[in-house]
């Protein structure tokens, strides 16, 4: 009997050298569909998925998705070391590689020769998103290509930083409604990876998962607290904030990131009473208006006394030290919660993966960290022990590949 060509399997030295790419990629998906007995690669179950499993966030453009994109209910944060033979060639190929798969699981394709190709199917808005550490630049001899703020973070006093949760020269961001998806997509990425990069650490995350609140919804952390009430508004102010507008090509689109990685007490926040809680956070748990407002969104009046003479909204509470009122310099969080095995005695092993998106580290991040870490009443019951920053590189158009602009 003849041997169809197109389950051929594909030679995996020959898609690194960047020479497999367009054609392995569709004699992959045509095999995946015959082994399976699907029609275009697609089960027939697919067609009567509900909107959540099939819904698709675009992936090629000017900027990368993952930032600005309403966050997914479930995220992976993945760090990886360059081999200290990645140079500058080997980046090029990692990234085009990564890319592609990228590019195909985000839409509901599987990867280039990807072996559970049934898992590819359902996309449930996955976004996948590429963040360079201080090192890759340093590593492909491009350093003068690196955003000035992208560096590490000065020490604050509040800090416990673990090697465990710090640092990396490359971050995949893999974030979609649903957690096997995101599962699947990190194993396919870390496979692709492995010549090229070892594993340095990952953080697993969640949030209210969709339909369970409107859209749009404030994202609340596991103090109860709603975490993002003061993000820049959607439109020209978060533009302003996030995206870098000008410079050259490897700029231009791009953004910065910072991940802190906090631990939340949550056995001494069990202690104290909800009044005491909302004067730490400076605003209403059930609400989130502020402690002089009615509503989420309300300004907070800061000059506001009570009856005994004090100011409403403590100068220590998270909401005064926290506060900008200048769109330009406001930061765009986007955490996830994480919720670890609980100790033998039953101690929460939880707390944020913090994330937030800038056009500039030192002018943006750096002011609100410090006025934080000086005399935030929430430092009584979290603790920093995970930090690191990234360059989010601009997007690609579908013939493109994302760094091409950095390392081309």
């Amino acid at each position: 009997m003849t041997r169809n060509p197109t389950s051929r399997p594909v030679s995996r030295r020959g898609l690194l050298t960047g020479g497999a790419v367009a054609a392995g990629g569709a004699l992959t998906a045509v095999a995946a569909a015959e082994r399976s007995g699907h029609r275009d690669g697609r089960p027939a179950e697919v067609a009567l998925a509900s909107a959540v499993g099939t819904s698709v966030e675009p992936f090629h453009g000017p900027r990368q998705s993952g930032v600005t994109t309403e966050p997914p209910a479930h995220a992976s944060f993945v760090a990886l070391t360059l081999r200290p033979e990645t140079d500058r060639a080997a980046l090029g190929r990692l990234l085009r590689l990564l890319t592609d798969d990228a590019a195909r699981l985000t839409q509901g394709q599987p990867a280039l020769a990807d072996t559970e190709a049934e898992l590819g199917l359902l996309p449930a808005r996955l976004t996948v998103t590429f963040g360079f550490g201080p090192g890759l630049f340093r590593a492909a001899g491009v350093d003068d290509r690196r955003p000035p703020s992208v560096a590490d973070l000065p020490s604050f006093r509040i800090d416990r930083l673990q090697p465990a949760w710090s640092g990396g020269d490359l971050l995949l961001q893999i974030c979609a409604d649903d957690a096997l998806t995101v599962a699947h997509t990190q194993r396919v990425l870390l496979k692709d990876s492995r010549p090229f990069a070892t594993v340095r650490w990952v953080q697993q995350g969640f949030r209210r998962g969709p339909g369970v609140e409107p859209g749009g919804h404030t994202q609340r952390n596991l103090f109860g607290q709603l975490d993002g009430t003061a993000n820049p508004r959607p439109g020209t102010p978060a533009d302003r904030a996030v995206w870098i507008a000008d410079g050259p090509a490897w700029l231009r689109d791009s953004t910065t990131l910072v991940v802190r990685r906090i631990s939340m007490n949550m056995e001494t926040w069990d202690l104290l009473g909800r009044a005491d809680r909302e004067l730490a956070v400076g605003r209403r748990l059930d609400t989130g208006a502020p402690l002089t407002g009615t509503a989420e969104h309300d300004a907070p009046d800061f000059a506001a006394t009570g009856p005994d003479g004090l100011t409403v909204i403590p100068d220590f509470s998270h909401l005064t030290r926290a506060h900008v009122t200048d769109d330009r310099l406001k930061i765009l969080r986007r955490p996830y919660n994480y919720d670890a095995v609980p100790t033998a005695e039953g101690q929460a092993d939880s707390g944020l993966i913090f994330t937030s998106y800038q056009a500039d580290i030192a002018r943006q991040f750096l002011p609100i960290q410090r006025r934080l870490a000086d005399r935030d009443l929430l430092n009584e019951w979290t603790t920093p022990i995970g930090s690191a920053v990234f360059a989010i590189p601009p997007g690609c158009p579908p013939d493109g590949w994302i760094g091409e602009q950095v390392l081309g």
